[in-house]
């Protein structure tokens, strides 16, 4: 029987990249899987690469209270429990200090800090005794690089709210842990660059490993830290970074 057969799970961001990854790493493992996200075509085709008996999906924009409402209103009426969420929809936009505007701090912060935030509240209620919750934040927490400030910042507070949450919710027996990837090869990191060759030839050999993440590898450290197998973790981060992070 799969580690996660007959859970429930919860995962933004879940239109490619590192959530989509996730999401079907958790569907592998036996959960049944609510995908969000703010593009309903990629949301259709997520769905129906995981299969529609494994999934379903919530188109909505996780800045939006209203959409996170309507997010949890649906789940309950399924009459499923969440045994899982992972938290993932993010943004990263480079721009240095001199260039740092109010809209981009708004927009990061709003997205990456505000969408983790009101996302975990939605879900709150619906959480099972012994549920996982995984917040995903990044090795940018502890590895500076220029043109990232805001972003870093936003990553670290994920880290401060991990903390946080997992001593308010130990008394229910709920888990909070951070996955923190490094460079994974995603739609977002392509975004990033204007030259992709040299640039990402470049921010990928100061990676121990030298290469770059699959999501699959970041999905594989997902359903480790939902499972039975993390059942003694909770306020953690978990670097899958290369090395990166660490030497």
């Amino acid at each position: 029987m799969s580690n996660l057969t007959g859970k429930s799970a919860l995962v933004t961001g879940a239109t490619s990249g590192i959530g989509l990854a996730g999401a079907r790493a958790l569907a592998k493992e036996g959960a049944y899987v609510f995908l969000v996200g703010r593009r309903e075509d990629a949301l259709e085709e997520a769905v129906a690469g995981i299969g529609a008996g494994q999934a379903s999906y919530i188109r909505a924009d996780v800045t939006e209270p209203s959409d996170l409402d309507r997010v949890a209103s649906t789940i309950e009426a399924t009459g499923r429990k969440l045994d899982i969420v992972f938290a993932n929809a993010g943004i990263a936009e480079v721009a240095g200090l001199e260039d740092i505007t109010w809209e981009h701090y708004a927009k990061t912060f709003n997205t990456n800090v505000g969408g983790i935030i009101f996302t975990v509240q939605a879900a709150l209620p619906l959480l099972s005794e012994g549920a996982s919750v995984i917040l995903c934040g990044s090795s940018g927490d502890v590895k500076a690089s220029p043109g990232t400030s805001v972003y870093a910042a936003s990553k670290t507070a994920i880290r401060s709210l991990a903390r946080s949450w997992a001593a308010e919710l130990v008394g229910r027996k709920i888990r909070v842990n951070v996955v923190a990837p490094g460079l994974t090869e995603t739609p977002g990191l392509m975004d990033l660059f204007s030259d992709a060759d040299e640039g990402l030839a470049a921010v990928t050999s100061s990676v121990p490993m030298k290469r770059r993440a699959r999501p699959e590898e970041i999905g594989s450290v997902v359903t480790f830290l939902a499972s039975d197998s993390s059942t003694f973790m909770t306020g953690s981060e978990v670097y899958v970074d290369g090395g990166a992070s660490q030497f």
